[in-house]
Protein backbone atom coordinates (compact mmCIF):
# COMPACT_ATOMS: atom_id res chain seq x y z
CA UNK A 1 0.00 0.00 0.00
CA UNK A 2 2.95 2.75 0.43
CA UNK A 3 3.65 1.96 -3.09
CA UNK A 4 0.92 2.83 -4.39
CA UNK A 5 1.36 6.70 -4.19
CA UNK A 6 5.28 5.72 -6.04
CA UNK A 7 3.31 3.45 -8.71
CA UNK A 8 0.81 6.43 -9.66
CA UNK A 9 3.35 9.32 -10.05
CA UNK A 10 5.44 6.82 -12.65
CA UNK A 11 2.30 5.85 -14.34
CA UNK A 12 1.60 9.79 -14.56
CA UNK A 13 4.84 10.96 -15.98
CA UNK A 14 4.71 8.38 -18.33
CA UNK A 15 1.09 9.81 -19.33
CA UNK A 16 2.27 13.31 -19.29
CA UNK A 17 5.73 12.25 -21.51
CA UNK A 18 3.37 10.21 -24.30
CA UNK A 19 0.98 12.97 -24.40
CA UNK A 20 3.80 15.62 -25.12
CA UNK A 21 5.06 13.00 -27.95
CA UNK A 22 1.93 13.29 -29.38
CA UNK A 23 1.34 16.90 -28.63
CA UNK A 24 4.59 18.71 -29.98
CA UNK A 25 4.31 22.27 -31.06
CA UNK A 26 6.91 24.01 -33.12
CA UNK A 27 8.77 22.96 -36.64
CA UNK A 28 12.36 22.49 -34.67
CA UNK A 29 10.43 19.60 -32.16
CA UNK A 30 8.40 18.23 -35.01
CA UNK A 31 11.78 17.51 -36.51
CA UNK A 32 12.80 15.88 -33.10
CA UNK A 33 11.62 12.35 -32.76
CA UNK A 34 11.35 13.39 -28.74
CA UNK A 35 11.50 16.53 -27.29
CA UNK A 36 15.17 16.75 -25.62
CA UNK A 37 14.28 16.67 -21.93
CA UNK A 38 12.83 13.27 -23.03
CA UNK A 39 15.59 12.17 -24.22
CA UNK A 40 17.86 9.12 -22.01
CA UNK A 41 21.53 9.81 -20.60
CA UNK A 42 23.17 8.14 -23.51
CA UNK A 43 21.32 9.49 -26.46
CA UNK A 44 22.51 13.12 -25.38
CA UNK A 45 26.14 11.82 -24.80
CA UNK A 46 25.80 9.93 -27.87
CA UNK A 47 25.09 13.36 -30.14
CA UNK A 48 27.44 15.30 -28.62
CA UNK A 49 30.18 12.34 -28.75
CA UNK A 50 29.29 12.30 -32.61
CA UNK A 51 29.42 16.24 -33.03
CA UNK A 52 32.71 16.27 -31.67
CA UNK A 53 33.97 13.50 -33.36
CA UNK A 54 32.71 15.00 -36.71
CA UNK A 55 34.40 18.65 -35.57
CA UNK A 56 37.86 16.89 -34.72
CA UNK A 57 37.89 14.89 -38.11
CA UNK A 58 37.74 18.07 -39.68
CA UNK A 59 40.51 19.59 -37.82
CA UNK A 60 42.69 16.51 -38.22
CA UNK A 61 42.38 16.01 -41.85
CA UNK A 62 42.90 19.88 -42.44
CA UNK A 63 46.11 19.19 -40.58
CA UNK A 64 47.05 16.37 -42.46
CA UNK A 65 45.98 16.80 -46.17
CA UNK A 66 46.94 21.20 -46.09
CA UNK A 67 50.00 20.53 -47.65
CA UNK A 68 49.34 18.16 -50.05
CA UNK A 69 46.33 19.32 -50.90
CA UNK A 70 48.47 22.85 -50.97
CA UNK A 71 50.87 21.54 -53.69
CA UNK A 72 48.82 19.16 -55.52
CA UNK A 73 45.60 21.38 -56.05
CA UNK A 74 46.76 24.66 -55.95
CA UNK A 75 44.23 25.30 -52.36
CA UNK A 76 45.49 24.18 -48.77
CA UNK A 77 41.60 23.71 -48.03
CA UNK A 78 40.65 21.11 -50.98
CA UNK A 79 40.04 18.26 -48.49
CA UNK A 80 38.42 20.16 -45.73
CA UNK A 81 35.97 21.85 -48.30
CA UNK A 82 35.09 18.93 -49.86
CA UNK A 83 34.48 16.86 -46.64
CA UNK A 84 32.73 19.67 -45.27
CA UNK A 85 30.24 18.97 -47.21
CA UNK A 86 29.92 15.48 -47.23
CA UNK A 87 29.62 15.84 -43.59
CA UNK A 88 26.64 18.34 -44.29
CA UNK A 89 24.65 15.35 -46.18
CA UNK A 90 26.42 12.67 -43.80
CA UNK A 91 24.23 14.51 -40.53
CA UNK A 92 21.31 14.91 -42.90
CA UNK A 93 21.32 10.84 -42.79
CA UNK A 94 22.33 10.52 -39.44
CA UNK A 95 19.04 12.79 -38.68
CA UNK A 96 16.86 10.68 -40.82
CA UNK A 97 17.93 7.31 -39.16
CA UNK A 98 17.08 9.07 -36.21
CA UNK A 99 13.53 10.32 -37.26
CA UNK A 100 12.59 6.68 -38.87
CA UNK A 101 11.08 4.20 -36.75
CA UNK A 102 13.53 1.08 -36.34
CA UNK A 103 10.77 -1.15 -37.26
CA UNK A 104 10.63 0.38 -40.75
CA UNK A 105 14.62 0.36 -41.03
CA UNK A 106 14.45 -3.36 -40.39
CA UNK A 107 12.08 -3.94 -42.50
CA UNK A 108 13.95 -2.80 -45.62
CA UNK A 109 17.33 -3.88 -44.53
CA UNK A 110 16.77 -7.50 -46.83
CA UNK A 111 16.21 -5.47 -50.00
CA UNK A 112 19.15 -3.37 -49.46
CA UNK A 113 21.55 -5.61 -48.47
CA UNK A 114 20.80 -7.53 -51.72
CA UNK A 115 21.10 -3.93 -53.55
CA UNK A 116 24.63 -3.34 -52.16
CA UNK A 117 26.07 -7.16 -53.52
CA UNK A 118 24.83 -6.30 -56.72
CA UNK A 119 26.65 -3.11 -56.64
CA UNK A 120 29.43 -4.23 -55.13
CA UNK A 121 29.10 -7.38 -57.90
CA UNK A 122 28.94 -4.15 -60.42
CA UNK A 123 32.51 -2.99 -59.12
CA UNK A 124 34.49 -6.14 -60.26
CA UNK A 125 33.15 -5.70 -64.09
CA UNK A 126 32.81 -1.91 -64.47
CA UNK A 127 34.93 -0.81 -61.05
CA UNK A 128 37.48 2.11 -60.86
CA UNK A 129 40.80 0.26 -59.90
CA UNK A 130 43.24 1.67 -57.44
CA UNK A 131 46.16 0.16 -55.32
CA UNK A 132 45.07 -3.22 -57.58
CA UNK A 133 41.34 -2.98 -55.96
CA UNK A 134 38.22 -2.54 -57.57
CA UNK A 135 36.32 -1.11 -55.01
CA UNK A 136 34.41 2.19 -56.60
CA UNK A 137 31.54 2.88 -58.95
CA UNK A 138 32.11 5.99 -60.62
CA UNK A 139 28.92 7.73 -60.99
CA UNK A 140 29.08 11.45 -63.21
CA UNK A 141 31.10 13.15 -60.13
CA UNK A 142 30.75 10.94 -57.54
CA UNK A 143 32.85 7.77 -56.21
CA UNK A 144 30.58 5.57 -54.51
CA UNK A 145 32.23 2.52 -52.36
CA UNK A 146 29.40 0.29 -51.57
CA UNK A 147 31.06 -2.08 -49.48
CA UNK A 148 31.29 1.04 -47.46
CA UNK A 149 27.89 1.57 -47.83
CA UNK A 150 26.54 -1.89 -47.01
CA UNK A 151 27.54 -1.59 -43.64
CA UNK A 152 24.55 -0.05 -41.87
CA UNK A 153 21.95 -2.75 -43.86
CA UNK A 154 24.66 -5.49 -42.78
CA UNK A 155 24.05 -4.52 -39.03
CA UNK A 156 20.11 -4.35 -39.12
CA UNK A 157 19.90 -7.86 -41.34
CA UNK A 158 22.18 -9.40 -38.78
CA UNK A 159 19.30 -8.55 -36.40
CA UNK A 160 16.90 -9.50 -38.62
CA UNK A 161 18.17 -12.42 -38.89
CA UNK A 162 19.79 -13.62 -35.31
CA UNK A 163 17.04 -12.62 -33.18
CA UNK A 164 14.31 -15.13 -33.80
CA UNK A 165 17.07 -17.27 -34.70
CA UNK A 166 15.03 -20.43 -32.78
CA UNK A 167 11.95 -19.43 -34.02
CA UNK A 168 12.44 -18.95 -38.05
CA UNK A 169 12.52 -21.83 -40.59
CA UNK A 170 15.73 -23.41 -42.30
CA UNK A 171 15.21 -21.87 -45.46
CA UNK A 172 14.87 -18.27 -44.29
CA UNK A 173 18.27 -19.46 -42.29
CA UNK A 174 19.96 -20.41 -45.44
CA UNK A 175 18.89 -17.49 -47.59
CA UNK A 176 20.08 -15.03 -45.17
CA UNK A 177 23.42 -17.10 -44.72
CA UNK A 178 24.04 -17.63 -47.95
CA UNK A 179 23.18 -13.73 -48.94
CA UNK A 180 25.64 -12.63 -45.85
CA UNK A 181 28.59 -15.46 -47.40
CA UNK A 182 27.93 -14.18 -50.88
CA UNK A 183 28.86 -10.45 -49.55
CA UNK A 184 31.47 -11.48 -47.96
CA UNK A 185 33.03 -13.22 -50.95
CA UNK A 186 32.38 -10.53 -53.35
CA UNK A 187 34.19 -8.23 -51.12
CA UNK A 188 37.12 -10.56 -50.89
CA UNK A 189 36.85 -11.11 -54.61
CA UNK A 190 37.51 -6.61 -54.67
CA UNK A 191 40.15 -7.68 -53.44
CA UNK A 192 39.17 -6.06 -49.63
CA UNK A 193 40.22 -8.65 -47.07
CA UNK A 194 40.05 -5.66 -44.00
CA UNK A 195 36.58 -4.97 -45.28
CA UNK A 196 35.27 -8.24 -45.05
CA UNK A 197 36.94 -9.12 -41.56
CA UNK A 198 35.19 -5.97 -40.32
CA UNK A 199 32.06 -7.16 -41.67
CA UNK A 200 32.52 -11.01 -41.02
CA UNK A 201 33.23 -9.78 -36.90
CA UNK A 202 30.35 -7.51 -36.45
CA UNK A 203 27.94 -10.57 -37.65
CA UNK A 204 30.28 -12.63 -35.38
CA UNK A 205 29.54 -10.76 -32.47
CA UNK A 206 25.69 -9.93 -33.08
CA UNK A 207 25.03 -13.85 -33.21
CA UNK A 208 27.18 -14.09 -30.13
CA UNK A 209 25.13 -11.18 -28.40
CA UNK A 210 21.82 -13.70 -29.94
CA UNK A 211 23.00 -16.57 -28.25
CA UNK A 212 24.05 -18.64 -30.75
CA UNK A 213 25.77 -22.01 -29.87
CA UNK A 214 29.34 -22.01 -28.92
CA UNK A 215 30.34 -24.78 -31.35
CA UNK A 216 28.60 -22.91 -34.59
CA UNK A 217 30.20 -19.74 -33.49
CA UNK A 218 33.82 -21.46 -33.34
CA UNK A 219 33.40 -23.07 -36.81
CA UNK A 220 32.18 -19.64 -38.72
CA UNK A 221 35.44 -18.66 -36.73
CA UNK A 222 37.88 -21.36 -38.33
CA UNK A 223 36.32 -20.55 -41.13
CA UNK A 224 36.62 -17.21 -41.77
CA UNK A 225 40.01 -16.89 -40.60
CA UNK A 226 41.03 -19.83 -43.26
CA UNK A 227 39.22 -17.93 -45.84
CA UNK A 228 41.10 -14.85 -44.88
CA UNK A 229 44.27 -16.80 -45.22
CA UNK A 230 43.22 -18.17 -48.43
CA UNK A 231 42.87 -14.68 -49.69
CA UNK A 232 46.20 -13.58 -48.32
CA UNK A 233 47.78 -16.28 -50.12
CA UNK A 234 46.01 -15.89 -53.83
CA UNK A 235 46.72 -12.01 -53.72
CA UNK A 236 50.42 -11.14 -53.70
CA UNK A 237 49.82 -7.78 -52.56
CA UNK A 238 48.14 -8.87 -49.43
CA UNK A 239 51.21 -11.49 -49.19
CA UNK A 240 53.43 -9.01 -49.13
CA UNK A 241 51.71 -6.63 -46.71
CA UNK A 242 52.17 -9.79 -44.18
CA UNK A 243 55.62 -9.90 -44.69
CA UNK A 244 56.35 -6.59 -44.32
CA UNK A 245 54.51 -6.23 -41.22
CA UNK A 246 56.26 -9.06 -40.25
CA UNK A 247 59.79 -6.85 -40.66
CA UNK A 248 59.28 -3.50 -42.38
CA UNK A 249 63.05 -2.88 -41.13
CA UNK A 250 64.08 -5.84 -43.99
CA UNK A 251 62.91 -3.54 -46.94
CA UNK A 252 62.57 -0.18 -45.29
CA UNK A 253 62.33 1.82 -48.94
CA UNK A 254 60.46 -1.12 -50.69
CA UNK A 255 57.39 -2.86 -49.18
CA UNK A 256 57.68 -1.73 -45.52
CA UNK A 257 58.33 2.33 -46.36
CA UNK A 258 54.70 2.84 -45.60
CA UNK A 259 54.68 1.49 -41.86
CA UNK A 260 58.84 2.52 -41.53
CA UNK A 261 57.43 6.31 -42.48
CA UNK A 262 53.81 5.60 -39.91
CA UNK A 263 55.99 4.26 -37.22
CA UNK A 264 58.44 7.23 -37.50
CA UNK A 265 55.75 9.70 -36.91
CA UNK A 266 54.37 7.89 -34.21
CA UNK A 267 57.60 7.91 -32.44
CA UNK A 268 58.35 11.42 -33.13
CA UNK A 269 55.20 12.66 -31.20
CA UNK A 270 57.05 11.33 -27.75
CA UNK A 271 54.88 12.19 -25.33
CA UNK A 272 53.13 15.49 -25.79
CA UNK A 273 53.60 15.66 -29.68
CA UNK A 274 54.73 18.51 -32.03
CA UNK A 275 52.04 20.80 -32.13
CA UNK A 276 49.20 20.72 -34.08
CA UNK A 277 50.07 21.67 -37.90
CA UNK A 278 53.69 20.54 -37.07
CA UNK A 279 53.54 16.74 -38.57
CA UNK A 280 57.02 16.31 -40.77
CA UNK A 281 55.82 13.13 -41.78
CA UNK A 282 53.03 14.43 -43.68
CA UNK A 283 54.96 16.50 -46.05
CA UNK A 284 55.05 13.43 -48.69
CA UNK A 285 56.88 11.12 -46.23
CA UNK A 286 53.87 8.98 -45.35
CA UNK A 287 51.78 8.05 -47.97
CA UNK A 288 47.71 7.88 -47.64
CA UNK A 289 48.49 10.50 -44.96
CA UNK A 290 44.59 11.70 -45.53
CA UNK A 291 43.13 8.39 -45.05
CA UNK A 292 44.61 4.95 -44.14
CA UNK A 293 47.68 6.51 -41.94
CA UNK A 294 45.79 9.91 -40.63
CA UNK A 295 46.17 8.33 -37.15
CA UNK A 296 50.34 8.43 -37.70
CA UNK A 297 50.07 12.06 -38.34
CA UNK A 298 47.69 12.97 -35.29
CA UNK A 299 49.96 11.08 -33.04
CA UNK A 300 52.84 12.80 -34.24
CA UNK A 301 51.03 16.25 -33.51
CA UNK A 302 49.42 14.97 -30.04
CA UNK A 303 51.55 12.73 -29.02
CA UNK A 304 51.23 9.91 -26.22
CA UNK A 305 48.81 12.39 -23.95
CA UNK A 306 46.67 12.63 -27.64
CA UNK A 307 46.56 9.19 -28.40
CA UNK A 308 45.41 7.95 -24.98
CA UNK A 309 42.65 10.85 -24.93
CA UNK A 310 41.52 8.77 -28.26
CA UNK A 311 42.09 5.78 -27.00
CA UNK A 312 39.74 6.52 -23.95
CA UNK A 313 37.21 8.23 -26.40
CA UNK A 314 36.73 5.05 -28.19
CA UNK A 315 36.14 3.15 -24.81
CA UNK A 316 33.40 5.67 -23.43
CA UNK A 317 31.78 5.26 -27.16
CA UNK A 318 32.24 1.16 -26.53
CA UNK A 319 31.08 1.84 -22.79
CA UNK A 320 27.84 3.71 -24.07
CA UNK A 321 27.03 1.40 -26.98
CA UNK A 322 26.77 -1.43 -24.07
CA UNK A 323 24.54 0.48 -21.78
CA UNK A 324 22.01 1.28 -24.91
CA UNK A 325 22.00 -2.72 -26.05
CA UNK A 326 21.31 -3.21 -22.18
CA UNK A 327 18.32 -0.40 -22.06
CA UNK A 328 16.94 -2.00 -25.32
CA UNK A 329 13.40 -3.71 -25.31
CA UNK A 330 13.27 -6.07 -28.08
CA UNK A 331 15.92 -8.36 -29.13
CA UNK A 332 16.88 -7.00 -32.30
CA UNK A 333 17.19 -3.16 -31.12
CA UNK A 334 19.59 -4.28 -28.78
CA UNK A 335 21.61 -6.71 -31.52
CA UNK A 336 21.58 -3.50 -33.95
CA UNK A 337 23.23 -1.58 -31.07
CA UNK A 338 25.59 -4.19 -30.22
CA UNK A 339 26.50 -4.08 -34.08
CA UNK A 340 26.63 -0.67 -34.65
CA UNK A 341 29.02 -0.30 -31.73
CA UNK A 342 31.38 -3.46 -33.06
CA UNK A 343 31.39 -1.85 -36.26
CA UNK A 344 32.13 2.02 -34.68
CA UNK A 345 34.77 1.14 -32.61
CA UNK A 346 36.06 -2.21 -34.24
CA UNK A 347 36.87 -0.14 -37.33
CA UNK A 348 38.75 2.51 -35.12
CA UNK A 349 40.59 -0.22 -33.10
CA UNK A 350 41.35 -1.71 -36.25
CA UNK A 351 42.89 1.33 -38.04
CA UNK A 352 44.92 2.48 -35.03
CA UNK A 353 46.13 -0.88 -35.24
CA UNK A 354 47.42 -0.63 -38.40
CA UNK A 355 49.05 2.40 -38.30
CA UNK A 356 50.91 1.58 -34.99
CA UNK A 357 52.53 -1.90 -36.46
CA UNK A 358 49.89 -3.75 -34.85
CA UNK A 359 47.98 -5.21 -37.65
CA UNK A 360 49.34 -5.77 -41.51
CA UNK A 361 48.25 -2.84 -43.49
CA UNK A 362 44.90 -2.90 -44.71
CA UNK A 363 42.44 -0.41 -46.30
CA UNK A 364 40.15 1.12 -43.58
CA UNK A 365 39.61 4.33 -42.36
CA UNK A 366 39.43 5.82 -39.05
CA UNK A 367 35.55 6.45 -38.78
CA UNK A 368 34.64 10.22 -39.06
CA UNK A 369 38.45 11.36 -39.51
CA UNK A 370 39.68 10.04 -42.74
CA UNK A 371 39.12 11.19 -45.89
CA UNK A 372 36.34 10.40 -47.99
CA UNK A 373 32.48 10.96 -48.00
CA UNK A 374 31.12 7.17 -47.95
CA UNK A 375 32.92 6.24 -44.84
CA UNK A 376 31.52 9.59 -43.73
CA UNK A 377 28.20 8.66 -44.19
CA UNK A 378 28.32 4.90 -43.16
CA UNK A 379 29.65 5.84 -39.94
CA UNK A 380 27.54 8.48 -39.32
CA UNK A 381 23.96 6.60 -40.28
CA UNK A 382 25.20 3.49 -38.35
CA UNK A 383 25.63 6.35 -35.34
CA UNK A 384 22.06 7.55 -35.80
CA UNK A 385 21.07 3.98 -35.73
CA UNK A 386 22.72 3.68 -32.19
CA UNK A 387 20.93 6.79 -31.15
CA UNK A 388 17.51 5.98 -32.07
CA UNK A 389 17.59 2.48 -30.39
CA UNK A 390 18.43 4.58 -27.16
CA UNK A 391 14.99 6.61 -28.17
CA UNK A 392 13.12 3.33 -28.35
CA UNK A 393 14.40 2.72 -25.01
CA UNK A 394 11.89 5.26 -23.44
CA UNK A 395 8.83 3.15 -24.99
CA UNK A 396 7.95 6.75 -25.86
CA UNK A 397 8.86 6.23 -29.48
CA UNK A 398 8.89 3.30 -31.87
CA UNK A 399 6.86 0.22 -31.82
CA UNK A 400 3.78 -1.16 -34.12
CA UNK A 401 2.78 2.88 -34.17
CA UNK A 402 4.64 5.83 -33.01
CA UNK A 403 3.73 6.53 -29.65
CA UNK A 404 2.52 2.94 -28.82
CA UNK A 405 3.53 1.08 -25.53
CA UNK A 406 5.38 -1.94 -26.73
Amino acid sequence: MQQEPLVTATVSRRRSARDRVRQRPGLFERLMPLPWELWPAEARLLIGLAACWSLAGLVILGSASWWVALREMGDGAFYVKRQAVWLIASWSLLSLALTTNLRRCLKWSGPALWIGCVMIAATLVMGTTVNGASRWLVLGPLQIQPSELVKPFVVLQAANLFAPWKRIGLDQKLLWLASFGALLLLILKQPNLSTAALMGLTLWMVALAAGLRWRSLLGTAIAGGALGTASILINEYQRLRVVSFLDPWKDPMGDGYQLVQSLLAIGSGGLMGQGYGLSTQKLQYLPIQSTDFIYAVFAEEFGFVGSLMLLLFLMLMAWLGLRVALRCRSNQARLVAIGCCTILVGQSILNIAVASGAMPTTGLPLPLISYGGNSLMSSLVILGLLIRCSLESTGLIGGRASGAPR
